[in-house]
């Protein structure tokens, strides 16, 4: 699944005021994104949250959703609609004003792309409502940086020798993190990953990473399974234009890595069942002679609590089964909250053991840092 964690939900915020709940949640979503290094979205929201107030456009846009809880993303869901027309060339003049579309982003004036894309909505309200009732689904890959991080520590971790892998992820959207092993990660004094990889993560550590690259083998996958209530097929027209439609579009290196990542998916298939996590994870088991991964990054938000309690009954039923002979790993990339902040750690949970911090790392997954091993949540 996709992206950052929007604004903590309000309770009684829906029934009450939902046009104030919304625009508190674009508001929050517009700091996210200037925190994150998107200031032509940043910007838009700001006006986005001004227009929906106000009653325009997207007001009409957004009506029915207003009192959507925060991970559901209604910011997000936006953006990606008028990014679609963007892409697809149904809104030529705020492509203008998209690098991703081959625009210009001018820092000195960043509210210039506002007139467009209030317009843009205004002209497609079917197109932009329709596309509200889909999840975001950015499908990240700069955080399979992580997941791998995670995986060669737990492999070094076994000493008894690698294991082969048996992975399956949860909330997979259109599976490219089942590829993870094809990417290429790099830092100073660190690599991993085919060297003629075309997707490419740099500067993915500051500082040395919970294991180092030296002498680590390539990884060997005996199966490769993932699950999502709303998979994309990466290799359709539609597929790749929703995963291009949720990246930020003055973003170009995500844009290049989603690229790449979409040019192995086509020679690579990978399979990701329609299903919640909860129902993909009765069906895992362990096996003698592998070691059975369960991985996710950044989609805990969109599961509900009751599913959650679910997922966690059958992890702790994976980790129960682990044997020396038959392991099994939980590892996970997501965000961790402490009162109104979040930061996102990557925690490594092998067999019985508890859960470990290993790293924490900006959202998107680059660049990430090693930290003290703390026991997680």
């Amino acid at each position: 699944m996709s992206t950052v964690p929007t604004a903590p939900d309000q309770p009684g915020a829906g029934s009450a005021r939902p046009r104030a709940h919304a625009v508190a949640l674009v508001e929050q979503q517009a700091r996210a994104c200037a925190e994150l290094g998107s200031p032509l979205y940043a910007a838009l929201l700001d006006q986005v949250a001004l227009d929906l107030a106000a009653g325009g456009p997207c007001a009409a846009a957004l009506a029915g959703h207003e009192a959507d809880p925060g991970p559901a993303a209604v910011a997000l869901r936006l953006l990606g609609a008028v990014h679609a027309l963007v892409l697809t060339g149904r809104a030529p003049g705020l492509a203008a004003h998209y690098p991703s579309a081959g625009g210009t982003f001018d820092p000195g004036r960043p509210d210039a792309a506002w007139p467009a894309f209030r317009a843009a909505v205004a002209a497609d309200l079917p197109w932009v409502r329709d596309w509200l009732t889909r999840p975001p689904q950015t499908n990240e890959v700069g955080r399979a940086n992580l997941l791998i991080a995670g995986l060669l520590h737990t492999l070094a971790a076994e000493g008894s020798g690698p294991h082969p892998v048996r992975l399956f992820e949860l909330g997979s959207s259109a599976g490219l993190n089942l590829l993870a092993d094809h990417f290429r990660c790099e830092a100073p004094g660190f690599s991993y990953g085919p060297a003629d990889s075309p997707v490419v993560l740099t500067d993915a550590w500051q500082g040395p990473p919970p294991t180092p690259s030296a002498g680590a083998a390539p990884l060997d996958f005996t199966e490769r399974l993932g699950c999502d209530p709303i998979p994309i097929d990466p290799r359709s027209p539609d597929g790749a234009l929703a995963l291009r439609a949720y990246l930020w579009p003055d973003q170009p290196a995500r844009a290049a890595r989603l690229d790449g990542a979409l040019r192995l998916a086509a020679r690579i298939p990978t399979r990701v069942e329609a299903m919640g996590a909860a129902e993909f994870l009765r069906g895992v088991r362990v096996a003698d002679g592998a070691l059975t991964v369960v991985w996710h990054s950044v989609m805990r938000q969109y599961v509900s609590a009751e599913e959650w309690a679910l997922v966690e009954g059958e992890l702790d039923r994976l980790a129960d089964a682990s044997t020396a002979a038959a392991p099994f790993a939980h590892i996970a990339f997501e965000p961790r909250r402490a009162g109104e902040l979040h930061s996102f750690v990557l925690t490594v949970r092998a067999g019985r053991g508890p859960g470990r911090v290993l790293a924490e790392a900006a959202p998107h997954g680059l660049p990430a840092r090693t930290v003290d091993g703390r026991g997680a949540d």
